[in-house]
């Protein structure tokens, strides 16, 4: 029997929660499920090409339950559409049964540029033609709902149950490729990403017992008795205005697990802030993101990679430096934006601030050891980084809706999958071993997918297969982009999209507003208060 589940993911005893009914079957249970199909979905078309896929072959009595956090309702999935609010509008009328958790921001008459009225309209597409989305608010004050997930379950056939789980959005800007010329229907960005603005995201598709498992997230947060929306004169008239459904109808009764579909074990990380009326599932709040990624940073041998849209914050950066502190062999490469989605002169300088902090938190401790990078288009505009990626010593991997921030680790709702494939040993690939430690077969071709593509590599390529190489590659890579583009772009272009990245600065003056701004608004501490101001979660 593999023991790198064990050895990898949270025990029940460490995780806690003992409120939540999800990875709960008894005392002393394992709190992961086993047995699971797991295929990553690298870029958003490749995302909406396999959800408009498995939604459009729903038959009457099907079921479609789906949260988000900004859904565009005439987002297509593909090129020649359907758009999103379409289809799942489309799947109501014909009787599907189609429920949804869609976030509910705290002023969207008033902060527009947050989510426009999109995920109103689109919830209301969806509920006119019979199906149920309600407009969630029921997090801490200036929190946010950041899951993303959809599952399917088939009436007649439990073998084809399918959910999916990333940093996807249904949304504008999304549904770019690996060619990385943007969506055509795009979202207002920073001018220097251009007006269809270049997008790299990743989902995970999962089948087998873990579908029931996301499930059941799903089915706590429906069933949560508090109100959807915060009791003030304000909200209850936007409520009016809205015209939306104020309590969620009673969920049927649940199916039995989908059968077992493949080797890899898969535990469900979450957040929840600390709130009141609390989470009746998380009374105390739920950090198994952070305490997952601390974990597993102390078990990290060879290399950490990680791609985040933020990477923010001293306290989610010192894991990492007492990892580097303690594994002289130890290597991390981050991949991030090269620059915020807005960063104008108020919204700017706290987003950077956050970021120099976690940075200079990483590199004072092994300069040498570290390496941040950004991505640019064969045009030379830059990527935006929106996937949410970790993958430490091809074993372990993480792909989820929460970013390396204090927000995603402590405030906001966010689920990230864990994943542990089983099956090492069995095949021959490349770089792939055996004991809890040794490489794995599904990690280890994701890293080589996305490496080959952002240093411009074959997957196949020899170089690519040892993790312990991966700094070396990246700078090698960077330093030549870095240096066609300052001797004036002389000569063919280097392959490859990575160059060095450079957080732009924030002045002493800047950081007598931003450092609040950042404390209090843009990155706070969801934890309780005899946590905050410590690195444990």
């Amino acid at each position: 029997m593999d023991s790198s589940a064990g050895y990898w993911f949270l025990s029940g005893a460490e995780r806690g929660h003992a409120a939540t009914s999800v990875h709960a079957e008894g005392a002393g249970s394992q709190a992961w499920s086993e047995g699971n199909l797991v295929r990553p979905l690298v870029h958003g078309a490749a995302y909406f090409a396999r959800l408009h896929e498995e939604l459009s072959a729903l038959q009457p009595g099907d079921r479609v339950w789906f949260t988000d956090w900004r859904g565009d309702g005439d987002e297509k999935l593909t090129d020649d559409g359907p758009t999103i609010g379409e289809l799942l509008a489309r799947l109501a009328r014909a009787g599907v049964e189609v429920r949804g958790l869609v976030w509910r921001s705290h002023g969207e008459r008033v902060s527009a540029p947050m989510s426009n009225l999109s995920n109103e309209h689109l919830s209301r597409q969806i509920n006119d033609a019979g199906g149920e989305v309600l407009l969630d608010q029921r997090v801490r004050l200036f929190g946010c709902h950041h899951q993303k997930l959809f599952v399917i379950r088939n009436r007649n056939d439990p073998s084809r149950d399918v959910a999916f789980v990333g940093g996807i959005d249904l949304s504008h800007s999304r549904r770019d490729d690996a060619g990385h010329m943007g969506d055509p229907q795009a979202v207002e960005m920073d001018p220097r990403y251009g007006k269809q603005p270049p997008w790299h995201d990743a989902a995970l598709e999962l089948r087998g017992p873990v579908v029931a498992d996301v499930l059941e997230l799903f089915a706590e947060r429906w069933n949560d008795p508090h109100p959807l929306d915060r009791r003030t004169p304000y909200r209850m008239l936007l409520q009016r205005l809205a015209d939306m459904p104020r309590h969620p109808k009673p969920l049927p009764e649940t199916a039995p697990p989908p059968p077992p579909a493949g080797p890899h074990a898969v535990q469900l990380l979450r957040t929840y802030g600390v709130k009141h009326p609390p989470f009746p599932f998380a009374p105390g709040g739920e950090r198994s993101v952070a305490q997952a990624y601390t974990k597993a940073f102390s078990l990290a041998r060879s290399l950490i990679y990680i791609e985040d849209q933020y990477l923010w914050s001293a306290e989610v950066a010192a894991g990492i430096a007492a990892a580097l502190e303690q594994k002289p062999g130890l290597n991390v490469i981050a991949v991030v934006p090269r620059y915020p989605d807005s960063d104008g002169a108020l919204g700017g300088p706290p987003k950077r601030l956050g970021q120099l902090r976690a940075i200079e938190t990483i590199r004072r401790v092994a300069p040498d050891r570290f390496g941040v990078f950004n991505l640019e288009n064969r045009a030379g505009t830059p990527i935006y980084v929106h996937a949410k990626v970790c993958i430490i010593d091809d074993t372990w991997f993480t792909c989820g809706s929460d970013n390396f921030n204090r927000r995603s680790w402590t405030t906001d709702s966010e689920l990230t999958c864990a994943v542990i494939d089983t099956s090492a040993g069995q095949r021959g690939e490349p770089g792939v071993g055996t004991g809890p430690g040794s490489s794995r077969p599904l990690p280890h071709s994701l890293r080589l997918q996305l490496w080959a593509e952002h240093l411009g590599l074959d997957q196949d390529a020899p170089r690519l297969n040892d993790p312990a190489d991966g700094l070396g590659l990246w700078n090698a890579a960077a330093d030549a982009l870095d240096e066609w583009h300052q001797s004036g772009s002389d000569g063919p272009r280097p392959k490859g999209h990575a160059r060095h990245h450079v957080t732009e600065p924030v002045t002493p003056l800047q950081r007598l507003w931003a450092a609040p701004a950042n404390r209090f608004f843009v990155d706070p501490d969801g934890r309780p208060r005899k946590l905050r101001g410590t690195t444990r979660f």
